[in-house]
């Protein structure tokens, strides 16, 4: 296909000086060593999320004697696809925007994993994401890889015919590499359920053949499943939930502020205030409200379907949207974007809780500092896995033809949240390292374990 470039993980990374990488080699005792520096790492460095899920790992894997080809083979994607997209915009012109679709890992099985529209894609950030997805997949122990996809461009410029269009023709390009034993995508930042509709509908019409099982996230009525709209901020809840019992909390004395007031934030905030907790502040990218005696979040929500926005809500006052973050709560919850808690105001943080909704919200420098202040912190490979559990529920469900009500999504998804909360704080006791290396540690040992027994092919 035109445009396009396939590059297998090795090669699509070897001589970028653009990702920063360290190569880990065997040290004489056979360990993988990466070079270290106490010098203050530079913004643009500390917030490259490609760097930090390889400092993770390397970290993870040194306190798991992980053999060196493992390391190796685990640390970098299988395959990299680039494609250029032609798409006739509504007045006639042409225009080429790029698109990517990251696979790191097929050991456990098909690779999941979302799609996002904007204009700060890169590829970095989606071989970043890609991996996550792996080490999420393996933490709730679904039998799934990790992989990411994302288009370069602005989705609130472009029509709905030409998402559309653009949407099918990204299909058409991948479309080779997707499928519901390959890899199977879902929504993400700036796509939804009629992205996901048009994804199916394009691979459907080239396989001649409804095949709705080859995305998640989909409209009910074309497969979808019940409860995944809001499984990733049930999820946080859940979590949320564990913690306090780990920690002697209750949620009525539990004060919670959260970052991002959209699916993900927005379904966190009313799950945990139908429990009781106490949401003092909400976080938006052009602003913030706080009250500190509480925000009735089903009157936020209702104002916020009628305006659009959180701005004008009477229940509680306006607020900065960065002093947000540093005001004091139990439990704080960045549930939007990426590096939104680093060096810069990590120190600053009041919070006794971190669960992160978002993918990548703290950067390694800024986890350092949280954990000499001894901020119980809900990593993101486990604390918003709610939604790709779901998904797996829902490839489940179309595969079998057979759909389940949303108590029985819901049932089977706390189960497997509440024990995988429990896996990695026993990791975490059992080998004295914090959650987040605990739930790298539980991924990676769970996915070498099936790259062991299956055998390296060469």
């Amino acid at each position: 296909m035109a445009g396009e470039r396939i590059v297998p993980g090795g090669a699509a990374l070897a001589g970028r000086p653009t990702l920063g990488r360290k190569t880990p080699n065997p040290n004489e005792d056979g360990m993988m060593t990466t070079s270290s520096s106490t010098d203050p790492v530079p913004m643009e460095q500390e917030t490259n999320p490609w760097l930090a899920q390889a400092a993770r790992f390397d970290e993870a894997a040194r306190r798991l004697n992980l053999d060196p080809g493992l390391w190796k083979v685990l640390r970098y994607p299988t395959r990299e696809i680039i494609v250029h997209i032609p798409v006739s915009m509504d007045d006639g012109s042409m225009e080429i925007f790029t698109g990517y679709r990251v696979q790191h890992s097929f050991s456990r099985g098909p690779c999941k994993g979302g799609i996002r529209y904007g204009t700060d894609v890169s590829l970095d950030e989606v071989r970043a994401l890609a991996s996550w997805m792996t080490w999420k997949c393996a933490v709730v122990n679904i039998p799934f890889g990790g992989a990411k996809g994302g288009v370069i461009c602005d989705p609130k410029k472009l029509s709905v015919g030409e998402l559309e269009r653009l949407t099918r023709r990204y299909t058409a390009a991948i479309i080779e590499f997707i499928g519901p034993e390959k890899d199977v995508p879902a929504p993400d930042v700036n796509t939804n359920e009629q992205t996901m509709a048009w994804i199916m509908d394009t691979y459907s019409m080239h396989m001649g053949q409804t095949m709705t099982s080859v995305v998640t996230g989909k409209p009910i009525s074309l497969g979808g499943s019940r409860g995944r709209r809001e499984a990733t901020g049930r999820g946080v809840s859940v979590f949320v939930d564990q913690a306090l019992k780990h920690l002697n909390m209750y949620p009525a004395d539990t004060s919670v502020i959260i970052q991002g007031f959209g699916n993900v934030g927005s379904h966190s905030a009313k799950c945990l205030w139908d429990k009781g907790y106490r949401i003092v502040g909400i976080g938006e990218f052009d602003g913030a409200l706080f009250n500190s005696e509480g925000i009735d979040i089903s009157e936020l929500l209702e104002h916020v379907a009628h305006t659009g926005s959180i701005h004008g809500f009477s229940g509680a006052r306006p607020f900065d949207k960065h002093a947000i973050l540093t005001q004091p709560c139990d439990v704080l919850i960045p549930a939007a974007t990426e590096n939104v808690i680093t060096s810069r105001n990590a120190a600053d943080l009041k919070c006794r809780i971190l669960c992160e909704g978002a993918n990548g919200p703290t950067t390694t420098v800024a986890d350092r500092i949280l954990e000499e202040k001894g901020v119980f912190i809900i990593p993101d490979i486990l604390g918003n896995t709610g939604g790709v559990t779901t998904s797996y529920f829902e490839w489940v469900q179309d595969r079998m033809g057979y759909f389940w009500t949303e108590d029985e999504v819901n049932q089977r998804l706390d189960r497997i949240l509440i024990d995988s909360f429990q896996d990695v704080l026993q990791y975490s006791i059992a080998h004295n390292v914090n959650n987040r290396i605990a739930a790298y540690m539980l991924a990676i040992d769970r996915v070498a374990n099936a790259t062991r027994q299956r055998g390296i092919y060469a």
